[in-house]
């Protein structure tokens, strides 16, 4: 598929040595830098990470959690989950007895102990040639010297201020004079540079042991929560077995809950009992039976997915062919049916996709979950905190209740595909609840509309909200009508359905390609 060159728009980059792929320039800049500099993809990754959380402050940081796939040739996929628990002192009953009746983004009981940072040790040690003191350098330079804001940033900043206004470290660390700064403007982060650097010296413990952990806990005391130092000090990720499912041909890959890459997968099986192919790329018929598969697979999530050990259902169960025909059975093609209440997208997360000169690839993620997480951060170490327990539910018995040392569903899920056996292709899709349809609606512009990297992430998207389905302004106004009469709630959205990026292997021509996603700053790179 050949890209109008009168039209606006990106070219793919072709490489042969490494690539990269992110959502802001200085991340993409950062993780060359590394590559060149002898590391490997893991190492790029983590360090491309970390300048994406002086980049981009709002959609990642260290106060977050992380998960991350790497590829190594010959080996199999290695996973990470690098997500936090809450505190052993968390119980549903006793916010059901403050009349809650979920968990706020903004509430203090939505902050889990951050796994990033133990997350991307492990990382380094398992896949990287350089530590903290290397990789972390390039995001302590940058939050010392300043960055300038570019204009997705800028944009969502204003969007955020009433929430950052509420708390005065916030605003302290993340405001100019109560306001948000402008595209261009220069941006430092002094106190979290200072925090860095405590981390690029102590390791990671540093951050979960000490002065660094004292100081959330202390913030997040003040306001009533129960997360305590021992809660931190305990806190380890683990690594995770990947699960996939053959697309047409297509093996695409994902990590096991308690992140929703299970439904992406399900998702995945549903469509293929249609012919996709055979539907126009952006007409109603294929995006009704889209959003139709998209509201049962998001159904499946809500039921089942959870922290694994308090599952009831199995994974593969719940990847069965059979489970996914009588889904399927469900979906009428001519109108919309009556399935589950769907869910609220929100979300603000970072991917770093990395392939290095060894051909080892990695998809990485990192996020606050909602614009600037639940909008808490530290008086004196400047670590914005993430809300990802308002994943959680009060519902007594349901596997995703709230509850001691518990890890709730998660949105973030980077993923790969395999075809013959390697791996050809590294991606995501940012975004919060989207990117499971996300990753989904990809693989099939790639795989039923034989779409370019590229091309297949600038397609137009359309998500659901609550019962309301929201089409980026891409979506023709005849198809939103077509889409009405099936029975569908449609509106024009704002704001653009998440972001993305990708690199695929050419494994016969020895050529890396990559892609970024408009919706964002991002860039990739290669050489």
């Amino acid at each position: 598929m050949t890209r109008d060159f009168q039209a606006p728009g990106r070219s793919l980059v072709y490489a042969t040595g490494c690539m990269v792929a992110t959502s802001h320039p200085l991340a993409s800049l950062t993780a060359i830098e590394i590559l060149r500099a002898g590391g490997t993809a893991a190492d790029a990754a983590v360090a491309a990470m970390a300048a994406a959380c002086i980049g981009e402050p709002h959609m990642t940081g260290i106060g977050g959690d992380c998960f991350c796939l790497v590829a190594r040739p010959g080996r199999p996929i290695w996973g990470y989950n690098g997500s936090g628990r809450t505190g052993g002192a968390m119980h549903a009953e006793a916010l059901i007895e403050q009349g809650l009746t979920g968990i706020a983004i903004d509430s203090v009981h939505a902050v889990t102990v951050p796994g990033a940072i133990e997350a991307w040790d492990a990382i380094l040690k398992a896949h990287g040639r350089f530590g903290f003191d290397r990789v972390l350098a390039p995001a302590i330079a940058a939050a010392e010297a300043g960055v300038p804001v570019q204009p997705r940033v800028a944009l969502d900043w204003a969007l955020a201020v009433q929430k950052l206004r509420k708390h005065s470290a916030t605003a302290k660390h993340l405001l100019r004079e109560g306001e948000a700064p402008r595209a261009g403007d220069v941006v430092r982060f002094p106190a979290l540079a200072a925090t860095l650097r405590t981390i690029a010296k102590g390791g990671a413990r540093a951050f979960y042991e000490g002065e660094i952990a004292d100081d959330i806990v202390a913030s997040l005391s003040s306001q009533g929560g129960v997360l305590t130092a021992a809660d931190f000090a305990a806190h380890r990720g683990e690594e995770a077995g990947p699960i996939s499912t053959d697309y047409r041909g297509l093996e695409v890959v994902e990590l096991p809950p308690n992140g929703q890459g299970l439904a992406a997968l399900v998702l995945l099986n549903i469509l293929e009992r249609f012919e996709m192919g055979a539907l126009a790329a952006s007409g109603a018929d294929r995006l009704h039976i889209l959003i139709e598969a998209a509201r049962l697979a998001y159904g499946m999530r809500n039921t089942n997915i959870a922290d694994p050990a308090f599952m009831s259902e199995q994974v593969q169960a719940l990847l069965d062919r059979g489970f996914a025909a009588r889904l399927a059975g469900m979906i009428d093609p001519t109108k919309r049916s009556q399935f589950p209440t769907a869910i609220r997208p929100m979300g603000s997360t970072v991917l770093v996709c990395v392939v290095d000169r060894d051909r080892n690839a990695v998809a990485m993620i990192n996020s606050l979950f909602s614009a600037f997480g639940s909008g808490i951060a530290t008086e004196k170490t400047g670590i914005l905190l993430h809300h990802r327990g308002s994943g959680f539910n009060l519902t007594p018995g349901h596997p995703n209740c709230i509850g001691p040392s518990k890890r709730p569903l998660h949105t973030i899920i980077p993923a790969m595909t395999r075809r013959d056996g390697r791996v050809d292709m590294t991606f995501g899709v940012m975004g919060g609840a989207y990117q499971a349809m996300g990753h989904a609606h990809l693989i099939s512009n790639i795989v039923d509309h034989g779409m370019d990297l590229q091309t297949a992430i600038d397609w137009p998207r359309v998500f659901f909200e609550g019962e309301q389905v929201q089409a980026e302004t891409g979506i023709d106004s005849h198809v939103i009508e077509a889409l009405r009469a099936r029975g569908h709630d449609v509106a024009r959205r704002s704001m653009p359905h998440g972001g993305g990026q990708a690199i695929r292997i050419d494994w016969e021509h020895g050529v890396l390609i990559g892609a970024s996603d408009p919706r964002k700053d991002g860039i990739a790179l290669g050489y």
